[in-house]
């Protein structure tokens, strides 16, 4: 059953850390992170049963504290990294380690969610990514092609490439970048490349972006003055490999070519808040995720900067001649960027938005009251882009 209505989950906690599992491809599987300062905080399996519209979900404990940024393995399915807050001699520093996942729950259980509540497991932990010399996680990230053992964590103002070993139960700091200047410098985020052979990451740090080779560890590129005010978040364009995205709390969404950043390419300005969060579709590139504070996620379709600006070529051999002069003429009329949906099931920040790993018409958000909402792309879009 195919309905487009939305479905959604309710964890008792706040929560603002959100991801797909990357390496599982054949089950819809998002990983939340929870924020409490009074209870143990958890991670939630939401594994979501598409043919009956219903969700069913397994705990683990994250027992050493407020979790700011999860992501996963794109290798292993078990494995996973938080960054959280550790608190120590009333100083709080954000740490970050990888973690595995008990083995029944790699690949997804078929628990119904009544019981699952009364098994709460607890995570293995693998490694710590030992930041103490280099100040507070930001976030972690894991070479998007790679078999999950190359990792890049910002702390404060650096930059980490971490090798973990076979076992992943050592990462070794391989090389390091900081970023120097006046000022407290701060990264706040960042995205590694799936192009260049996976050789570059961008990073966001104030009002700036910057792009960075990882065999050299030297800056490539910087967007100074990106957004007005403090940038939250980057995308790469899967498809197209010196596209960028960026979204700040200006409110706005900005599209760059990183050969020539003086300029962007694209801005969209349909959030009324901080926009935290934008990512690509994996499979078309047109469609972009924003979840802002304004509680709302929006779903545009960027054609013209896409790969596919004209829609999808159509084979000569199958048109009468008719049609082939009405498909030439519709080929070179390129079609309009617009806002598909604007989603109003959050009634709090939305801090995150992430597309499934598995299906390509099928995203979650989640907002800081700890809703997760799980939603699908309009049916009618979703034909007009495979027909």
């Amino acid at each position: 059953m195919e309905d487009d209505a939305p479905v959604i989950y309710g964890l008792e906690f706040q929560a603002r850390a959100l991801t797909p599992q990357t390496a599982e491809t054949d089950a819809i599987r998002f990983l939340v992170g929870t924020q409490s300062l009074r209870y143990d905080n958890q991670i939630h399996i939401i594994d979501f049963d598409d043919e009956n519209n219903i969700i069913n979900k397994n705990v683990l404990l994250h027992q050493v504290g407020e979790i700011w940024h999860i992501s996963t393995s794109p290798a292993d399915k078990g494995v996973l990294a938080t960054c959280y807050n550790k608190t120590s001699d009333t100083k709080v520093m954000t740490c970050a380690a990888v973690w595995r996942m008990p083995k029944e729950l790699e690949s997804g259980s078929h628990e119904s969610p009544d019981d699952s509540s009364s098994n709460t497991q607890t995570l293995e932990l693998l490694c710590h990514l030992d930041n103490t010399a280099h100040g507070n996680m930001a976030c972690v990230m894991w070479e998007p092609m790679g078999d999950g053992k190359k990792i890049i964590s910002l702390a404060d103002n650096n930059i980490l490439l971490w090798d973990l070993q076979e076992s992943s139960d050592k990462a070794v700091l391989s090389s390091s970048a900081a970023l120097e200047g006046k000022g407290q410098l701060k990264f706040t985020s960042g995205r590694w490349s799936p192009h260049h052979n996976c050789t570059q990451i961008a990073t966001a740090n104030d009002t700036t972006v910057r792009g960075w080779d990882t065999r050299s560890m030297r800056q490539i590129y910087c967007i100074e003055n990106a957004h007005g005010q403090l940038v939250r978040d980057l995308d790469f364009n899967p498809n197209k490999q010196y596209y960028l995205a960026s979204c700040g709390d200006d409110c706005k969404v900005k599209f760059w070519d990183t050969r020539n950043a003086t300029e962007p390419v694209k801005t969209l300005e349909e959030h009324s808040h901080w926009v935290w969060n934008v990512r690509y579709n994996h499979s078309h590139d047109q469609l972009i995720l924003t979840g802002s504070s304004d509680s709302r996620v929006i779903l545009s379709n960027m054609v013209s900067i896409s790969s596919e600006p004209f829609g999808h070529m159509v084979d000569d051999d199958d048109l009468s001649d008719q049609e082939d002069q009405h498909q030439e003429e519709k080929i070179k009329e390129p079609l309009q960027d617009s806002v598909i949906a604007t989603y109003e099931e959050h009634e709090d920040s939305v801090y995150a938005v992430e597309w499934s790993s598995a299906d390509p018409w099928l995203f979650a958000s989640l907002s800081y009251d700890g809703r997760l909402v799980i939603n699908r792309v309009p049916r009618a879009l979703k034909y007009h882009i495979l027909l």
